[in-house]
């Protein structure tokens, strides 16, 4: 956590992975859970390891769930506060789906609140809020496939409907083993089919499209894309650039805003003049550093390179100080890697430097 604090980038990466993790773990519980409720055992695995391993798995789970929350709301890129993962569907961030999440969290809560609580609120009350914790389990999911980041990822894909399969199995073969009335059974092992073809169906037609997170409520102010405009693309028809060493000037403008979120745009608009020209636009997100500049969390790079047929984009692989290195590629394929060394008027935000770079086919 000591690292992760000084570097945006693994709160980021720790955010998903304890998302993952905490997904599959819930999953698990679950299954476990159904399992010892019909006294289900094998002969490596007696009835009452079934249960150990329900309650095991389902603290484990709440840890995870716990560091989730807190990575989320420390990465600071999104605007995710303590009371959005409290009170559900009150965040500025894809209100609805991180709302489930905060569900999910506050069901959690109430679990762990009410087992220390156990031998004061009775085994009916607390058994009533053992139960409403599963639904936890569907909540997570589909909070997990509504606004998570790598949702439209095959591995995630298949993290998230094969946790459907397991918990249906589970609750199929619950079903086969009830004593209740036809109806009721009925109804269950429906639902069982129907609801993950069901999530399957929305899935498709929602996270798995493009533009979806401008749908699901992601705020515009981090949804902005730097693209060169008609005016600055220029028609030729050499579709990139020349391969080779090139070196240039740049002088631009820099203009920076900051977000009610926190976080810091600075956006870099020049022109570059020598044997490589054209108009650039960098644009950097991140967080206020100390002595001025910032932490950067995301970028973009567009660069409309005069005699080609399109420009080239990319993102920022390195920045130190007032060195900034980039890769970026065209629609053709052609690969340029490009270093700016640039200098900052401050009493007039004008930028002037180097350009030093290598293009590919």
């Amino acid at each position: 956590m000591i690292v992760a604090a000084s570097n945006p980038t693994t709160l980021w990466y720790l955010t998903r992975a304890t998302g993952v993790v905490a997904l599959l773990l819930l999953t698990a519980a679950v299954v476990f859970g159904v399992l010892s409720s019909i006294g289900w055992r094998s002969g490596r695995l007696p009835r009452f390891l079934v249960g150990g391993l329900h309650r095991n798995v389902t603290l484990i789970a709440i840890a995870f769930v716990a560091i989730h929350v807190v990575t989320t709301v420390a990465d600071g890129y999104a605007p995710v506060g303590l009371r959005d993962a409290v009170i559900p569907f009150v965040s500025p961030y894809r209100p609805i789906w991180l709302g489930l999440g905060a569900v999910a969290f506050d069901l959690l809560l109430a679990l762990v609140i009410t087992s220390f609580l156990r031998m004061r609120l009775g085994f009916r009350m607390w058994r009533a809020v053992h139960w409403l914790a599963y639904a936890s389990w569907p909540v997570a999911l589909l909070h997990s496939l509504g606004t998570g980041s790598d949702a439209r990822l095959g591995w995630m894909t298949f993290v998230g409907f094969a946790s459907f399969a397991l918990v249906a199995v589970a609750v199929l073969l619950r079903v086969a083993r009830s004593d209740a009335a036809t109806a009721p059974r009925v109804t269950a092992a429906a639902a069982a089919f129907l609801t993950p073809l069901a999530i399957f169906v929305w899935y498709q037609g929602g996270p798995q499209q493009r533009g979806w997170a401008a749908r699901a409520g992601t705020p515009s102010s981090l949804l902005h894309r730097a693209t060169a405009t008609p005016s600055t693309m220029p028609t030729a028809s050499a579709r990139s650039l020349p391969a080779g060493d090139f070196a240039a000037r740049i002088d631009g403008h820099l203009s920076s805003t900051a977000g009610s979120n926190g976080l810091v745009t600075v956006d870099i608009k020049g022109r570059v003049r020598g044997r490589v020209h054209g108009n650039l636009r960098l644009t950097l997100w991140g967080q206020p550093a100390e002595g001025g500049g910032i932490v950067m969390t995301a970028s973009d790079v567009a660069f409309a390179a005069a005699g080609t047929a399109s420009a080239y984009s990319g993102h920022v692989v390195s920045l130190d100080g007032n060195r900034v290195e980039t890769q970026l590629k065209n629609a053709a394929g052609a690969r340029a890697d490009i270093t700016f060394d640039l200098q900052l008027n401050r009493a007039t935000n004008a930028i002037s430097g180097s350009v030093q770079g290598r293009a590919t086919a």
